[in-house]
């Protein structure tokens, strides 16, 4: 087993920078250097850079694509010197789309405890357990979710996914993302996006780590249209905070993992990739602390749609149709009167997974535990248990502020279909469907308010 080696890391806060070590505001064009004057100016490619630096550009999208996502690196050794020959290897919990096993029935609505963080050696590669896949990463659309199990750091080992971009949701200890364009330390209550092609490694500060993962084969996450809303609220941009400039250089044998249409492979090299010295551009990882959300909502009467809490959404081909949408239901005030305030009874196009990160959810006040999940897949009918139902038709309507909960939603538009290891190992409650099997009948066949 490799040990963690005392290693070179070089970064340079910018002096106007609000908070060190990051660059404010989402799908800005940042430029950031670890050593002065690295950074050209006035144009992304001169004929020899400074210090001998390579110039090469990292794109996101279609360099036709409106507007486009690229970042220029200037780097010690070009991403070629960081790739050799591949050689194919098995990560045996990492499933990706189309991934339908005829043997786990994927109708229904399900529900599971949090998946212990077991005694065993995992990185985050091998850590990593996926509970659903949905779409087809061969044509760029679709989604998996996934449970990440963390035991032990990633060292002189590096992973880049060619499939993907991944939205990190960390429930419980802190981790820190090494990226070529710089650090990301991560902690509950926060949130990273980790774009596709970009080269990292995972440790943890404090652990061990359990959290969530929704793996984005489509369109990048975007911030949602506010329509009516306006400028303000929900999640704003000055929020999410990209890394500045940090690099290795750093002469070791390492690893580096490739996800490519579903399988892995890895290749050796003799040095750190993570030689970015200086960096510009829109394309980069993020951080987001889901405290700084503004959650908007009924102030008279009615619940509405879930569609309100959006943090990010990753559109499809349908407009008005997310490939994914990522939904937070976090405190807030309930003021609406006249009013079943809980989510309402429901079925719809979209699939639902749900996760806990803390406290207790309204609508299933029982069950649905700091770590658990659950998954209400398309057109299958969901909504609160018999407790919830009661409580809610039944109480004296004021202003009350719900607290000490936060949780969250994976929403596509694809049905996900279960891994064997989310129908035969993960622990899954299997009497959750019996919560509603308790709600009363209160028709009569007279009029009014029962």
């Amino acid at each position: 087993m490799k040990t963690r080696e005392h290693r070179k890391i070089v970064q340079q806060a910018k002096s106007n920078s609000i908070s060190p070590g990051y660059m404010s505001g989402f799908g800005n064009a940042h430029e950031t250097e670890a050593l002065e004057g690295a950074l050209p100016k006035g144009r992304n490619s001169p004929q020899k850079c400074d210090y001998g630096l390579y110039a090469e550009q990292l794109s996101g999208t279609a360099f036709t694509k409106h507007p486009p996502e690229r970042t220029w690196c200037y780097r010690i050794r070009p991403s070629v010197k960081h790739s050799t020959r591949y050689t194919k290897i098995e990560m045996p919990f990492w499933k990706t789309a189309p991934c339908i096993n005829h043997d786990v029935i994927s109708l229904g609505q399900y529900r599971w405890g949090p998946i212990e963080v077991s005694d065993m050696p995992l990185t985050w590669l091998t850590g990593m357990r996926t509970m659903t896949t949905a779409g087809d990463v061969n044509t760029q659309i679709g989604m998996a979710t996934h449970v990440y199990l963390v035991t032990e750091s990633m060292v002189d080992d590096y992973f880049y996914s060619a499939d993907s971009e991944l939205l990190v949701v960390p429930q419980q200890g802190r981790i820190r993302f090494h990226t070529e364009l710089g650090i990301i330390d991560l902690e509950p209550k926060e949130i990273a996006i980790i774009p596709r092609g970009l080269v990292y490694r995972v440790e943890l500060i404090d652990g061990p780590a359990r959290g969530f993962v929704c793996e984005n084969y489509g369109e990048q996450f975007e911030l949602p249209a506010r329509g009516p809303i306006g400028a303000n609220c929900l999640a704003n941009p000055r929020d999410f905070k990209a890394p500045i400039a940090a690099f290795e250089d750093h002469e070791v044998p390492s690893t580096v993992t490739i996800k490519w249409c579903g399988q892995f492979h890895v290749t050796e090299i003799a040095q750190s990739p993570l030689d970015v010295i200086a960096w510009h551009g829109n394309y980069a990882p993020y951080k987001y602390d889901l405290r700084t959300y503004c959650p908007v909502g009924a102030v008279l009467f009615d619940h509405p749609d879930p569609s309100i809490f959006t943090v990010l959404t990753a559109p499809s081909g349908s407009p008005g149709t997310a490939n994914i949408d990522f939904v937070l239901f976090r405190e807030r005030w309930m003021v609406a009167e006249d009013t079943f305030r809980p989510p309402w009874y429901h079925k719809n196009i979209m699939s639902e997974m749900m996760g806990n990160i803390y406290g207790v959810y309204d609508a299933k006040p029982e069950g649905f535990v700091p770590g658990g999940i659950s998954l209400h897949n398309m057109m299958l009918p969901h909504g609160p248990d018999r407790d919830a139902f009661e409580g809610a038709s039944n109480s004296t309507l004021k202003a009350e502020k719900l607290e000490n909960t936060m949780s969250f939603m994976f929403e596509t538009r694809f049905p996900q279909h279960l891994t064997p290891f989310a129908a035969k190992e993960a622990p899954l409650q299997e009497n959750y469907v019996d919560c509603w099997s308790t709600l009363k009948k209160h028709f009569n066949g007279t009029p009014g308010r029962k």
